[in-house]
């Protein structure tokens, strides 16, 4: 695809997701004896959603698995849209856009894992983070410079307003 092609589809976006492990973490997961879980979260990562929030766009977080640690960072950053431990990702990316007014084409996801295929598959524009399984590379539009956890986050959220003025959505 052009690049004048792939900036109209970026510039149409008004609500970008993610899902979590994998996208904004490593994929790793720390967990005590005690069964408490930690994660690492990327500093730069998070300055670029706060970007896309004041800018506004609405921006969401879709993952299969809980935890209390996402539901932190996500309410630290801002983020209205948090969805954990669903099993149907493509499901709950439809109940979203439908109480947000948002058409799919108006979308982007950014997923790294199988699980994730079936709402990069509903999305205007699909994104997939370096360390992504190869099925997912294959089927995205864009894969980032940089892997999950470090730094991918941002560098989507710097493509994503880099395609038009940072105006109210």
């Amino acid at each position: 695809m052009n690049s004048a092609a792939t900036h109209n589809r970026l510039a149409e976006l008004r609500l970008v997701a993610f899902d979590i492990d994998g996208v904004f973490t490593d994929g790793r997961f720390y967990l005590s004896d005690d069964g408490i879980e930690s994660k690492a979260f990327n500093t730069q990562d998070g300055f670029g959603i706060r970007r896309l929030i004041d800018a506004g766009f609405e921006v969401a977080v879709i993952s299969g698995r809980r935890s209390a640690a996402v539901g932190k960072r996500m309410d630290e950053l801002g983020v209205k849209h948090v969805i954990l431990g669903t099993r149907d990702k493509g499901a709950a990316f439809d109940e979203l856009i439908s109480n947000l007014g948002v058409e799919a084409a108006e979308c982007a996801y950014v997923g790294d894992d199988i699980p994730d295929l079936s709402l990069l598959e509903k999305v205007g524009y699909s994104i997939a983070v370096a360390n992504a399984v190869g099925e997912v590379r294959d089927f995205c539009d864009y894969t980032t410079k940089a892997a999950g956890g470090y730094g991918a986050v941002r560098e989507v959220c710097d493509l994503v307003l880099a395609a038009g003025p940072e105006t109210t959505r």
